[in-house]
């Protein structure tokens, strides 16, 4: 497949054209992040994010500029924002001196906190349920099993690109489901 007339059937919502462009451009922006975290979960974690982001937006690519650069811009981004949310998640300092210790923020879980994730977790439940078996099966083996792509794929007996595409796509349709009102 010709990568113009890839990018025109993704703006057409066409599968196999989002499939195409993840599989020619992964291992570019998975190098670029490996590079940029030294850290093969964070790297796969960010590119990932990448391509959720660029198939949301591939409306607004413009042809005019090389499609990997737009990717890798794209993936700059999103690793400079989880750099900032990780660095306002500190909540406390201990200094060198012993002696010398400030407040911590206690973030365990009260009993209230405990019921309402019980009760958003059987509504996340029944939420995936109205997914299509297959994505329900990755959701599944990924968030619930916690399993890597790799053993998904030897699983499912499917190719890792596969997977991860089939869950990029229960992600968003379940992201849909969640934020219908009266669901």
């Amino acid at each position: 497949m010709e990568l113009k007339k890839a990018i025109q059937q993704a703006k057409e919502n066409k599968q196999a054209a989002f499939k195409f462009l993840l599989d020619t451009y992964w291992n570019d922006v998975y190098g670029f992040q490996l590079k940029r975290t030294n850290n093969e979960n964070d790297a796969e974690d960010i590119t990932i994010q990448t391509f959720s982001k660029a198939f949301d937006k591939i409306d607004t690519y413009n042809d005019t500029y090389v499609f990997k650069t737009w990717l890798i811009t794209i993936s700059k981004n999103v690793h400079i924002d989880l750099v900032r949310k990780q660095k306002s998640s500190i909540h406390s300092t201990i200094s060198s001196d012993e002696n010398r210790v400030y407040d911590v923020a206690d973030e365990s879980p009260t009993q209230e906190d405990k019921i309402i994730r019980e009760q958003n977790l059987a509504k996340l439940l029944r939420d995936i349920k109205k997914l299509k078996p297959h994505y329900q099966e990755v959701i599944n083996l990924r968030y619930f099993q916690e399993l890597s792509y790799k053993d998904i794929s030897n699983t499912l007996n499917e190719p890792i690109n596969n997977i991860k595409v089939k869950l990029l796509r229960a992600k968003k349709l379940l992201a849909q489901i969640l934020t219908k009102p009266n669901t």
